[in-house]
């Protein structure tokens, strides 16, 4: 549903209609208006909205009530509870019907197709987190080889700066901070495309330089690899906003099926672009492994040679820069971009097409500021959660697996196997993350507060737990603690913090969040080296506890809400006018605590009155486009993958009425002049 338009004189009157009372219906038009018109029925007014009276019968109810989220004219969050769950249900298990049977009739005409198009949509559209995930880990991977070649550099730093050496972690952290926020800002200011085409550029560049990085001794070739790192994180902090936003309003189905395919399938298609990501890191540890056998003569066992070590590393990167100089190319010249909806918001915001939106900005400031502290502070406990769990990764080996102590090999086989538990994390999270009785908030919920839990029972029992008659325990705890990451809050905030703000600021709000995560990644990378490692269990768990905790006051629900909805509250909002809105965007179920308890945003839904007034803004719609069109223009249209702004049946209901209202004036116009020729004397 689009942004209210403003009504086009020559055919709206100053109330907004087209002659009738606001949201009067005319039925049974035929095409000879002078043979079959019908004037409005006078009965027919505003209480065809009431409950009970609207109904399929009325000529805008898949317009005002698509089945893809009423029942009966009813929204399905309003539906009693029984009544409800067997709606989700039935919905939930004819989708998936639906979907098994159109993947196997892909599988019956190319049996390949399904995971071409698997590939073309979501291996794709996350490639860019795919070699953020592959580089990104690569260097805690790396620095367990580096340690083994190099310890007087990287272990005992006799031979090199100690703050180098954390610096490196340091300054790709700072590099991510600064392309989320930057790349943010020039994803909503300049365009989407725009900031992926940046990103991918930006990354092959880095990616070269770390291929590259040399120095005259240690120390040098260290500060070299560090300022490698900066500058490729910030292709990699720009690859969060972008990928997010883009995935979430790329539309792969055409025609009416756009908008049903978005509301039960949003979450899902984000998802499976942002686990890309694990695949990037499990890809990275597979190659890295192969490559020290490789130039390790065939083993992986200690000691490595400073030459093994330099291949291994440098080919690594240079493998991942030509992937990722394919990945620019085709983002410029391949890829298809939904913008339009963008520019609509700027332009029924008065905003120049080539500006930024500021009020915008701070009205999400103001607006929306529980939200904006739900999704940075969650992001942040998250980071330091994920992060903090890399850091410490070795210690957990360590002690499932003494023998690993200076055995590369050994740590990488290990780190392997949590990674593939990580990606079952992931599917199950794609799998139920658009599934309206769990959804994103519930899965954040429960992975935050199962890795609280997770983190302290080692805090309290680490002792016994690192003893060898527990270390089946202390394993479970290791895999868990990764599953729950992904199968929660990692998945879910890169997907809310695009969700949950209007689209002209989406993909800013997302950036601001995700520098927000990379402050709590930089954290515990500080922290870590002045605590003992009971200690840092003591720390972590906290943020699982405080992530549960802001997550359930600050975080709305926003799993089967259409973003349309969402975006045209918004534009009530903007317009100072967010008391006059009525709609599903403030219905209880989609706000937070916050915005219930504190706020009471859901005291002004009223669905009768919303029916109403998205009556009048279609209306408005039709009487633009008719006027742009009548001056010689041509009405406003969607991208080719996208739907119209109004359906061809509200498009035909509105024409009737308008043709019926010329009619009608037309016959009181002559009546009128019959009155007067009549009452005229006869000369």
């Amino acid at each position: 549903m689009s942004a209210p338009m403003s009504a086009a004189p020559s055919i709206l009157n100053e109330s907004g209609s087209s002659g009738f009372d606001d949201a009067a219906t005319v039925n049974n038009l035929g095409n000879d208006h002078h043979a079959q018109a019908t004037a409005p029925n006078p009965k027919r007014t505003n209480s065809d909205f009431s409950v009970g009276k609207f109904n399929r019968d009325h000529p805008l109810y898949d317009d005002l009530a698509p089945e893809d989220s009423y029942s009966n004219g009813v929204y399905w969050a309003d539906l009693p509870f029984s009544a409800r769950q067997k709606w989700v249900n039935a919905q939930s298990n004819a989708e998936a019907k639906r979907e098994i049977k159109h993947v196997w009739g892909m599988f019956k005409r190319d049996p390949l197709s399904p995971l071409t198009a698997y590939c073309h949509r979501y291996v794709i559209g996350g490639f860019g987190l795919f070699t953020e995930g592959y580089t990104l880990f690569s260097i805690g991977n790396l620095t367990a080889l580096y340690s083994a070649v190099w310890p007087a550099c990287w272990s005992t730093y006799q031979e090199c700066d100690a703050n180098w050496i954390a610096a490196v972690t340091y300054l790709q952290i700072i590099g991510i901070i600064v392309g989320q926020v930057l790349v943010g800002f020039e994803g909503d200011w300049i365009g989407r495309k725009f900031g992926l085409v940046q990103d991918a550029l930006i990354m092959t560049l880095g990616l070269v330089m770390l291929t590259a990085s040399w120095g005259t001794s240690l120390n040098g070739w260290v500060i070299c690899y560090g300022w490698s790192q900066f500058f490729y994180g910030i292709g990699v902090g720009g690859e969060y906003p972008m990928t997010s936003t883009t995935a979430l309003e790329s539309k792969t189905v055409l025609g009416q099926n756009a908008q049903t395919d978005d509301k039960l399938h949003r979450g899902r298609n984000v998802v499976l672009a942002f686990l890309m990501q694990g695949w990037g890191q499990l890809f990275n540890q597979a190659l890295l492994i192969i490559l020290l056998l490789i130039f390790h003569h065939g083993s992986g066992n200690p000691p490595y040679s400073a030459v093994a070590a330099q291949w291994t590393f440098r080919v690594s990167f240079a493998v991942m820069a030509v992937m990722t100089l394919w990945l620019a190319y085709y983002r410029f010249y391949k890829k298809a971009y939904s913008s339009r909806a963008l520019q609509r918001s700027k332009k029924n915001s008065h905003v120049n097409q080539s500006g930024y939106d500021i009020q915008s900005l701070k009205l999400v400031a103001t607006h929306f500021s529980g939200r904006l502290i739900g999704s940075t502070l969650g992001w942040f406990c998250n980071d330091f959660l994920f992060y903090g769990n890399k850091l410490f990764a070795s210690t957990f080996i360590k002690v499932i697996d003494p023998s690993s102590s200076g055995n590369v090999m050994s740590t990488w086989l290990w780190n392997l196997v949590n990674v593939g538990v990580e990606m079952a994390g992931y599917y199950l999270a794609a799998l139920l993350i658009d599934h309206k009785f769990y959804g994103r908030k519930r899965m954040q919920i429960w992975g935050f507060l199962a890795d609280g839990i997770l983190f302290l029972i080692p805090a309290i029992w680490y002792t016994q737990l690192e003893s060898k008659a527990h270390i089946a325990g202390f394993q479970t705890i290791y895999f868990l603690s990764s599953f729950f990451q992904q199968f929660g809050p990692n998945c879910t905030t890169f997907l809310l913090a695009a969700e949950i703000f209007p689209i002209s600021v989406r993909a800013t709000a997302h950036g601001l969040s995700a520098a927000s995560g990379k402050l709590g990644a930089l954290l515990p990378a500080i922290i870590y080296n002045y605590v003992g490692t009971r200690t840092r269990f003591w720390i972590v768990c906290w943020f699982g506890f405080a992530g549960w905790i802001l997550t359930w006051v600050f975080i709305p629900d926003t799993t089967g809400l259409d973003l349309r909805e969402q975006d045209r509250y918004w534009s009530f909002v903007r317009a100072g006018r967010a008391h006059e809105y009525h709609g599903i965007a403030i219905h209880r179920r989609h706000l937070s605590l916050w915005e219930v308890f504190v706020l009471k945003r859901h005291l002004a839904y009223d669905a009768e009155k919303d029916r109403e007034d998205r009556v009048k803004e279609l209306r408005d719609i039709w009487a633009q486009q008719k006027m742009t069109v009548k001056e010689g223009g041509k009405a406003e249209e969607e991208d080719e993958d996208d739907e119209s702004l109004i359906s061809s049946r509200a498009h035909s209901f509105f024409a009737s009425e308008f043709e019926c209202a010329e009619y009608t004036t037309a016959i009181a116009d002559t009546c009128t002049d019959e009155k007067s020729s009549r009452s005229e004397p006869v000369l």
